[in-house]
């Protein structure tokens, strides 16, 4: 590119500028913004509706389903005794009562006054008594 003498320097700069608010006015301004669209917010299941639905899973035989609902009922609420519960009596149903042991003495912390899981760990510690003294008969008969 061949640049201008310095003499015709300031025209040059003169003359390009003038030009530019011209090039500037017939440029295309950017669009405006579109206004965002509201946040589609959805409104999380309560720990109530998800313990309902862990119960009605695991009264369909899906455990997996039920534990799942159950472990998202505590989430949603981990101050609720209820949703430990929930867990807890899927462990039991599906006989493991280790699992459902820790579970009702979560829910038993929280409140120690929680009925469900009183009575849940009484019927736990009634199952081991009979499994130990079943184990103990067939011991004493040779049936192992």
């Amino acid at each position: 590119m061949k640049f201008p003498p310095d003499s015709c320097l300031p025209v040059f700069l003169a003359a390009l500028l003038a030009a530019a608010p011209t090039a500037a006015a017939t440029a295309k301004k950017p669009p405006k913004p579109k206004p965002a669209a509201a946040a589609v917010v959805e409104s999380q299941p309560d720990a109530t509706d998800l313990i309902i639905q862990a119960r009605s899973a695991e009264s369909r035989g899906e455990t997996e389903l039920a534990v799942r609902l159950a472990q998202s009922a505590i989430v949603a609420d981990p101050a609720h005794p209820a949703s430990y519960d929930a867990l807890g009596d899927v462990y039991a149903a599906n006989n493991q009562p280790d699992f459902a042991r820790s579970y009702y003495a979560e829910a038993l912390l929280i409140d120690p006054t929680d009925g469900s899981a009183q009575k849940a760990v009484a019927a736990l510690d009634r199952g081991a008594k009979e499994k130990r003294a079943a184990s103990a008969e067939g011991t004493k008969t040779g049936i192992p």
